[in-house]
């Protein structure tokens, strides 16, 4: 079974959760020129395919990051969940701010979108050293795709190292 296309209210969902976290940027690949709006849509696409209600458990991540917390076994468990569109880490989650009682509601679109965004946002920051204007100008150009490709590596964790490429390839959808 084929996931179903975005919906409109979706995709500006997302569009609105970028601009709300600075991300409004552009950036060039292949000759494209694209929107951080357009970048999250493409992470949704590589992350979730547009299934709001994803959710993945990472073992490995519990027992690295998430079990020396000391934390309620409900509480650990879900921090250790990738949850919705764009398969946020429970944990990560809560480090950017996400202080819902049920990690369970980043699976709602506009909640998982805007800590999302938030991440992302954590993540350009990162590499803001590589000569990316954070939010300072609306008509702030990223022109090198090697510090988008960097930015998503972060997000990625560095799990996977096509994963630049996968997100760069879903772009043009």
């Amino acid at each position: 079974m084929f996931p179903s296309p975005p919906s409109a209210e979706l995709i500006a969902l997302a569009g609105a959760a970028a601009a709300k976290h600075a991300l409004d940027f552009s950036f060039s690949v292949e000759s494209q020129t694209y929107t951080a709006g357009a970048l999250v849509c493409a992470i949704v696409e590589q992350e979730s395919a547009w299934e709001a209600h994803a959710i993945r458990y990472e073992p490995a991540f519990r027992t690295r990051y998430v079990a020396p917390l000391g934390l309620s076994p409900t509480e650990e468990i879900a921090r250790s969940i990738s949850w919705g569109l764009m398969q946020v880490m429970g944990q990560v989650a809560r480090e950017h701010g996400f202080n819902g009682k049920f990690l369970s509601a980043l699976c709602e679109p506009e909640a998982g979108l805007d800590i999302g965004c938030a991440v992302l946002a954590s993540k350009l920051a990162a590499a803001k050293g590589q000569g990316i204007a954070l939010g300072e100008n609306s008509s702030a150009r990223v022109s090198d795709a090697a510090v988008i490709a960097r930015m998503l590596q972060l997000w990625n964790g560095g799990a996977n190292p096509d994963y630049a490429a996968q997100v760069f390839a879903r772009l043009p959808k």
